[in-house]
């Protein structure tokens, strides 16, 4: 399977994802990776049904997502993974997904988060889990539209003293 691009956006499928990032990364498919969002029928539903047409989704559990990876039957798949949290990447990079590069497009401000960008707000773990993939060699970069410039992550973070 080859990667397309991982993203992390807690909307999962959306607008900009279904009609840009999707042209942007050439990919024939989707994986939304998150344990809870894979039990939640409906909202799996809804997520299955705003995929672009010629483009097939999966909502799946992380664990799942790095079987799939590694299972040669998906070899001819371009796939745009799709995270709602950087916690959920850090599982599938040491369960074997080689991601190169990670993007934080959107993550809701919930209370005690911090916004580090307009889209992205963090709390302590994810900090933590965004540091740990930058440790691991990955890049980390803030980017809610495609045409935007890359902003680094670990720069963000300790812009408003997370690191």
């Amino acid at each position: 399977m080859e990667i397309a691009f991982c993203r992390i956006d807690d909307r999962l499928i959306h607008g900009q994802v279904a009609t840009v990032w999707t042209k942007v990364t050439g990919c024939n498919r989707i994986m939304c990776c998150n344990d809870e969002v894979a039990q939640d029928t409906l909202r799996k539903k809804l997520l299955l049904q705003v995929a672009p047409p010629g483009i097939k989704a999966y909502v799946i559990p992380v664990e799942k997502a790095v079987a799939a990876y590694k299972n040669p039957k998906y070899a001819p798949f371009k796939t745009l993974f799709l995270f709602t949290n950087p916690r959920d990447v850090v599982r599938a990079v040491k369960g074997g997904i080689p991601f190169k590069s990670v993007n934080l497009g959107g993550m809701t401000y919930k209370d005690g988060d911090t916004l580090i960008s307009q889209a992205v707000a963090v709390n302590k773990d994810d900090a933590a889990a965004i540091k740990e993939l930058v440790d691991m060699g990955i890049e980390v970069e803030i980017r809610k539209l495609a045409n935007e410039p890359k902003k680094d992550a670990i720069e963000a973070l300790k812009a408003k003293g997370l690191l």
